[in-house]
Formats: C-alpha cells, structure tokens, sequence
C-alpha cells in the first residue's frame, strides 16, 4: 500500500517595505544565521490578508504596514527530510504560503521583535534582491519566486 504525502501547512508571509524599498529581514532564534521576513500559519476560518497583518503584529510588534499587493497564487517548499516528522507535530511537508507587499509606515523605533513568543533575535532592512542568499538554502527558490513577483512593483 502507498504511503500518503503529508499535507502543505496553509501560511501567509508579508513583505515589508521601508520608504527606500528595503525589506524587513529577522534571524531566526532558533536558527542563528537564518533570516527570513515574517511569515506564519493561517488560523481557522482566518482570511490570508488578515492572518498576515496577525502575523506581522505578532512576530515583530507592529502593525504600521498598507497591504499594497499579493502574491498570484500560493507558493510552496518542501522541508528537507530529516525536518520532516520533527516540526509542526510531524503533520506536514512543508508550507503552502500566500505573500503579501506592505508598506511601513511606522519608524524603526516602532519594531519590537521581543514580543510575547519571541522568534527573531536581531532584524535589519536588507535590499530586496539580497532575500533569497540570507534565508535557509530549502526555502531560496520560494524567495526567488517572491523577488520575481514583487520587485516591477517597487519605485526604482
């Protein structure tokens, strides 16, 4: 009998853009080396839309961002196999992530990433380009996908 594929963890993601186009990139606490911009699970009956600006809110502290476009379609990536089982209580292969293009419109001051459940432990703002070579090497063609679908909406 053949085995069932595990399930794709429904996720959203925000890109935040500061007013030079720069994103917000955090590292990872329980992964030091790997950045990665705010992204996290969909709650029940929770629109992508919403549970991104929950997430934003959540992981870094603020909610000073203007939703300003979204991803065509769900992107996905695959856990590499020995993560598979030891993550997310072993019920998926990885995610399955709807992306959003925000605007700060906060000040810097206005990030707190010592939030009540704390997953970062430093963030920058990085150029856009520069994304896809910071994060974990099994997440980098989903960032190439992110870059290539929001950078021709970005002010040179």
């Amino acid at each position: 009998m053949k085995k069932k594929k595990l399930p794709y963890r429904p996720c959203v993601g925000i890109a935040l853009f500061n007013a030079k186009n720069q994103v917000l990139v955090a590292e990872r606490l329980d992964t030091p080396g790997a950045w990665q911009m705010p992204q996290g699970g969909i709650d029940k009956g929770e629109k992508p839309k919403t549970a991104a600006l929950r997430e934003l809110k959540e992981e870094i502290g603020t909610s000073k961002a203007v939703v300003f476009a979204k991803t065509h379609g769900w992107l996905r990536y695959d856990l590499p196999k020995k993560l598979i089982g030891k993550i997310w209580k072993g019920k998926y292969r990885g995610q399955e992530q709807r992306w959003f293009a925000a605007r700060f419109i906060g000040k810097d001051k206005d990030i707190n990433i010592h939030t009540k459940h704390p997953e970062f432990g430093r963030w920058q703002w990085v150029d856009f380009e520069t994304i896809p070579s910071l994060v974990v090497p099994f997440k980098r063609k989903l960032y190439q996908k992110i870059v290539k679908q929001f950078r021709p909406l970005l002010d040179d």
